[in-house]
């Protein structure tokens, strides 16, 4: 049932996010979702591959400890991804310029007070 609210949550912040700097709302949603399963999934790998090298004897048969343990790095995962995407759209929204005081100007004085 966590995992159910999570998935809603996740996917509800980065459709939210799409939603305010006009992107597509479904596709950032969804790739929000994946980055969260994403992250588990390459935290599992490193830590086996930290149990082969350094013999580390790690339980594997301990799921629940395993899945309490992948929810902060998912989610770390996704607060990172979150600042990028909110970063890189900030700097691309274009402020509109105040055109109402140019109405009326012939076409070179306006060119030269830019």
């Amino acid at each position: 049932m966590l995992g159910l609210l999570l998935i809603f949550f996740i996917g509800k912040y980065f459709y939210e996010l799409a939603q305010d700097y006009y992107k597509h709302r479904w596709l950032y949603a969804i790739l929000g979702i994946i980055v969260y399963y994403a992250a588990g999934a390459v935290f599992g790998v490193i830590v086996g591959f930290a149990d082969v090298i350094f013999g580390l004897n790690v339980n594997w048969e301990n799921t629940l400890g395993w899945n309490l343990l992948g929810i902060p790095i998912g989610i770390a995962a996704d607060y990172g991804f979150y600042v990028l995407l909110k970063r890189k759209w900030e700097k691309e929204v274009q402020i509109p310029k105040d055109e109402i005081m140019d109405i009326g100007k012939p076409a070179n004085d306006i060119d030269r007070e830019a």
